[in-house]
């Protein structure tokens, strides 16, 4: 309920603010509406069957089946995957078209979800692993043997596969899930690219943000709700089941272009505003993306996004946990006040970029920096405080934010309609870069056992945040004036 009065709330400013000046018919904004809204819930049904990861972490602790050192390698694994997979979905994603892309993503993360179920269940019911458990061990085998030597090389702690038997198997799974996982959000931006004029995409950053947030919504609290009433195997079969029936309607109902909906299509005044020849090659297309400053600045604020998002959403709650404070109001609702402050951050972000700054995205980027940064530097001071809880929402505000702002927003408004795909994948890989750097490091250093008990061990935690805020909002500051620029001379 309090969700759904945020929502409303959210739709009743936005439709009162001054318009900006590109206008549509009301069949075309019901017909938009229609395309991006099942876009929209398959990528927050995406967003359950990643995260269903971190809730299952705590289930499996208890039994002995996963610690931090685990957790930290499983995630890890899987977040370098999604970080390196736009190489190859990014072109994929502009040549065939976001609705295939789509689709691609959604059936094969039900697949991996539904066989993360699968092994999790052979675990749980027969107190060993199966032989579906056995075979995704056997071929992660060498794979896994590899990674220990790596880590074991630069003297980091990796996951113990003999004491977890699951450790293997999930870490395959899992880097399956995450790969076929990249292409949602490169499939919603690059669907959406044709139906926004850039005038209009800050207010779909807020829209994209509170589809991340429901996401989080759905993973955490629904995730939370599925274990407390049923087996843990449930956490990966549940998201499975919506996947499919949203790849389903996404098959039924979304269009990649206005033009394939009987709509006109429309010069959208982004970076492909005026250029009307042939696609370029991926080569060429990479080689114009790598070499964009304003790409490339926007990618490394989003490396430090993807690094500061998931060391506040993932660690928050595994912290409250061993610390003994799961039960008290911020953690115990977590789901649901991290989808609020998505949503918040998500209006605020889009909505002032359109509205104060002229679809400038750098100075939204810059002002929420500087809130992740001032909260990186209390939390350590407050770690073993009730404030806590409220500081890591409000950080988290922030950080969606900025998200949504950039990896949403600008990446349609500079790497242009055509080249979507690609930018889209390049920015969000860094994302999942930046995570899976925090990943390994947190779970290398952050305490395990007994020391995990008390809350002054997790002093590095908000420490390594600091240095990443300071990157993250300087290299917002570079931004401040950016606005794409048409090959043919804009809109």
């Amino acid at each position: 309920m309090p969700i759904i009065i945020l929502l409303g709330t959210l739709a009743l400013i936005i439709t009162r603010l001054p318009k900006v000046e590109i206008q549509h018919s009301a069949d075309y904004k019901m017909r938009r509406a229609l395309n991006w809204l099942p876009m929209g819930f398959a990528y927050a049904f995406l967003y359950m069957g990643r995260y269903n990861l971190t809730v299952s972490k705590n289930e499996f602790s208890d039994i002995g089946l996963m610690n931090n050192a685990d957790f930290g390698v499983i995630f890890g694994i899987g977040t370098v995957v999604y970080g390196v997979a736009f190489v190859l979905n990014g072109p994929l994603t502009d040549r065939f078209g976001g609705k295939k892309a789509m689709l691609v993503g959604a059936t094969g993360a039900m697949v991996m979800n539904a066989l993360m179920g699968a092994v999790t269940y052979e675990v749980l019911t027969t107190g060993g692993p199966g032989g579906l458990t056995a075979l995704m061990n056997t071929i992660a085998a060498p794979f896994f043997v590899m990674f220990n030597a790596i880590f074991a090389f630069f003297g980091q702690e990796t996951g113990d596969a003999d004491r977890s038997i699951l450790l293997p198997a999930l870490s395959l799974l899992y880097a399956g899930n995450m790969y076929f996982q990249s292409f949602g959000a490169v499939a919603i931006v690059k669907v959406n690219a044709p139906w926004f004029h850039v005038r209009e995409r800050g207010v779909f950053g807020a829209v994209f943000g509170v589809l991340i947030s429901l996401g989080v919504f759905f993973a955490y609290d629904g995730g939370r709700a599925i274990v407390s009433r049923a087996e843990t195997y449930w956490v990966f079969f549940t998201p499975a089941i919506l996947l499919g029936i949203m790849a389903a309607v996404c098959l039924a109902f979304v269009r990649d272009t206005p033009g394939e909906a009987g709509f006109g299509d429309f010069d959208v005044g982004d970076a492909s505003s005026g250029d009307d020849g042939p696609p370029l090659g991926v080569a060429a297309v990479f080689k114009k993306m790598l070499t964009n400053p304003v790409i490339l600045t926007i990618s490394a604020i989003e490396f430090c996004s993807g690094f500061l998002r998931q060391a506040i959403m993932q660690w928050y709650i595994i912290f409250a946990k061993q610390t003994g404070i799961m039960e008290t109001f911020v953690p115990s609702t977590w789901g649901l006040l991290l989808c609020c402050a998505g949503i918040m951050g998500g209006a605020f972000a889009g909505v002032i970029s359109d509205h104060l700054f002229q679809s400038r995205r750098g100075p939204v980027a810059a002002v929420l920096y500087g809130g992740l940064l001032g909260g990186a530097l209390v939390m350590t001071q407050v770690l073993d405080s009730v404030a806590l809880g409220y500081l890591v929402i409000f950080m988290s505000l922030c950080v969606i934010g900025v998200h949504g702002m950039l990896s949403g927003t600008a990446s349609m408004d500079f790497g242009g309609r055509k080249n979507t795909g690609v930018a889209v994948g390049i920015i969000d890989g860094f994302v999942y870069l930046g995570t899976g750097v925090m990943s390994f490091l947190y779970g290398a250093r952050l305490p395990n056992g007994d020391a995990a008990k008390d809350p002054n061990n997790w002093i590095e935690w908000p420490m390594w945040m600091i240095p990443i805020a300071i990157i993250g909002l300087l290299l917002s500051l570079r931004l401040w004036n950016a606005k794409p620029k048409g090959s043919g001379g804009g809109h």
